[in-house]
């Protein structure tokens, strides 16, 4: 008879079990599998595969009456493949206890235990609870609150799906779908969906709806942050950093009327106009806004931007006509963000590809691509790992005779040396150029062209000839490195359960749920490795001084948290042992002269757009100071970092 029951009840389970699609940028990419093994618990098997990386996840829970968890166990393995086990409890006499990677605790308080690794179907779970809590509101362990509040309803294949939308979790509200039974329906963002199968035709509405829910949001912060003066608006005794000669004028005055700037003066020379704003410097670094040539624009990533100061950044590869949207709500003001310039991705076919739906197979797939972000206002296209190296040319050919420039990951099969013979005017990643001298690495499009950098590093010499060779060779090609060194050392580096090293000055006033959510992201160092990975990051910063010394033009980019990184990458460059004020130079005159915007940005002067910021502190003395920056002032209009980092949910500074 028992036996009987056990059959009944995984007979039970087995037809109660579900399957959500998990795409990546509406490819297919793995499956959440819910079932309930027995009466009263929920088990999950979560996982997908992007290139090589990708979230392993089993985990089962309980929950009490109320929908809080009772006892939640998960093990499996992170996005970068690190494994994890956690476990949380709750005993009869209501004590709750708790253990993962990052922390582990215990307390009597009641809350909703939100695991540090949770599958997608937790954000349902939640919300589910949410709405049987008074007021729609919850507290969070180990420490916050959640808030829900209703959205959009919309009806797909003759179900009523609603949008709800939770605050609390991220900086920015948590869209959740659930159908009409309370069930999670779907859990999407930018490029990332969880979906119940049946629904996949109905997903661009349910985008749509989210969308309008978060440009809302996002129109509501930019008329509150953003401050434009009556009048004509004066910067007065500052210390003005000159991207050109490199020195500071003290005692300077900045004139500004509209969205340039009209004079730049000794204090002394220049009287205020009448309904003058006027800032008082106070003797702060005056400098051109930052440029972040290397980001994946999404959610508050403006925000955090004008938030360090950057106030010109480039796309390297979004989602093209939203990302098209976004621009346009940056320039009209009603989106928070810096001025982007575009880069339009184009790649190849193959389960490896990257989550872009612009994948070409030949020539003229190609060019006509090209031809399309030409007609768009792109700026450049970026070439990804999958593509084939024998069509590079064709790229190169067609988007230099409209216009364009050409940039990219060396694609796997092939070298640097070859991808810029090719007609490629720029390369991502510093690691490209290490692979360059270790043709045996063929297959780069999985991260082991990130995994096998150390190695590779350790057995390398930089005073090898054929390294000078090769920075004369990309000198005299005009060949401008991208090296995103702020995302290296956060792999090699950084350690699995801390902040990444961009984010440790700053992460310790997120709102407590978002940073223990920035907890995770380095790479597990192999045993008997730590020698070899330990020197990761000194090898890197040797041959990014070589490369500069040698004349190659380097870029600034971050591809990572907005604003923070480019930073840090900021600092490295200092740490590498390029002067401060030099770096200076490459993170504002430097982009805009080879981005083609020179005429408008890269230094502050009269008829240049008022793109400036004002900083505590000496970043020539000390290039940690660029951190601190006191206001941001994009096209003439000012904004408060303060401020932005309070809306957040950040302590203050």
């Amino acid at each position: 008879m028992k036996r009987l029951l056990l059959i009944l009840t995984l007979l039970a389970g087995a037809a109660q079990a579900r399957e959500d699609q998990v795409q990546i940028h509406g490819n297919a990419a793995g499956a959440q599998t819910l079932s309930q093994p027995e009466p009263g618990v929920t088990a999950a098997d979560y996982r997908f595969n992007d290139r090589g990386r990708g979230d392993v996840i089993q985990a089962h829970w309980r929950l009490d009456a109320s929908g809080l968890p009772v006892s939640y166990e998960a093990k499996g393995n992170d996005y970068w493949k690190v494994e994890f086990s956690e476990r949380f409890g709750r005993d009869v006499q209501g004590l709750a206890r708790w253990r993962n990677r990052i922390e582990q605790g215990e307390t009597k308080a009641a809350g909703f235990y939100l695991p540090a690794n949770p599958p997608p179907e937790f954000m349902g779970v939640l919300a589910r609870a949410l709405l049987k809590a008074p007021g729609r509101r919850l507290p969070l362990l180990p420490a916050g609150e959640a808030r829900l509040e209703g959205g959009a309803d919309v009806d797909a294949s003759g179900r009523k799906l609603t949008l709800y939308r939770i605050s609390g979790i991220e900086f920015t509200p948590v869209p959740v779908w659930l159908d009409d039974k309370g069930d999670t329906a779907g859990v999407i963002d930018d490029w990332f969906e969880v979906l119940q199968a049946s629904l996949l035709p109905a997903l661009a509405e349910l985008q749509r709806a989210q969308q309008a829910a978060d440009q809302a949001w996002h129109a509501r912060l930019a008329l509150q942050h953003s401050h434009k003066p009556q009048g004509a608006l004066l910067i007065r005794g500052a210390r003005l950093f000159a991207p050109v000669s490199l020195g500071v004028r003290a005692g300077m005055s900045v004139l500004v009327r509209g969205e340039r700037i009209v004079r730049v003066e000794p204090d002394a020379d220049l009287e205020v106009p009448a309904g003058a704003e006027v800032i008082a410097a106070n003797g702060r670094f005056l400098m051109p806004g930052l440029w972040d040539v290397h980001q994946h624009f999404s959610n508050v990533d403006g925000v955090f931007d004008l938030i360090a100061g950057v106030t010109s950044a480039r796309d390297m590869a979004n989602d093209n006509l939203p990302m098209l949207a976004r621009v346009h709500r940056f320039d009209a003001g009603t989106e928070l963000g810096p001025r982007v310039l575009l880069a339009g991705i184009i790649e190849g076919i193959g389960p490896l590809a990257g989550p872009t739906d612009v994948r070409v197979d030949t020539a003229d797939k190609a060019r006509a691509a090209v031809d399309w972000y030409a007609d768009h206002g792109y700026a450049q296209v970026k070439i990804y790992s999958s593509f084939s190296p024998a069509l590079v040319a064709a790229v190169a050919d067609r988007a230099h005779e409209r216009g364009l420039r050409v940039s990219g990951h060396v694609p796997a099969f092939t070298h640097a040396r070859a991808f810029v013979e090719a007609g490629a005017d720029e390369i991502q990643h510093l690691n490209f150029i290490l692979l360059n001298f270790f043709p045996d690495v063929k297959d780069t499009r999985t991260r082991d062209r990130y995994t096998v950098l150390a190695d590779r590093l350790a057995q390398f010499d930089f005073n090898d000839g054929r390294f000078a060779d090769f920075v004369t060779f990309l000198r005299q090609h005009q060949t401008v490195l991208d090296p995103t060194l702020v995302v290296l050392e956060g792999l090699f580096s950084g350690e699995p359960a801390r902040a990444a090293p961009a984010l440790r000055p700053v992460v310790e006033r997120f709102p407590t749920v978002v940073k223990r959510r920035q907890l995770s992201g380095a790479v597990a160092v192999p045993p008997g490795k730590e020698a070899v990975y330990a020197q990761a990051l000194p090898g890197l910063l040797r041959m990014l001084k070589k490369l500069h010394e040698g004349g190659v033009t380097i870029m600034p980019g971050s591809d990572g948290f907005a604003g923070y990184s480019l930073h840090r990458e900021l600092e490295l460059y200092a740490q590498a042992g390029i002067p401060n004020a030099e770096v200076l130079r490459i993170a504002t005159l430097v982009p805009a002269r080879v981005l083609g915007v020179e005429k408008d940005r890269g230094t502050i002067a009269a008829g240049k757009l008022a793109d400036m910021i004002l900083v505590d502190g000496d970043p020539l003395k000390d290039m940690s100071d660029i951190r601190r920056v006191h206001r941001t002032i994009k096209g003439g209009q000012v904004y408060e970092p303060a401020a932005l980092e309070q809306a957040m949910g950040m302590t203050s500074r």
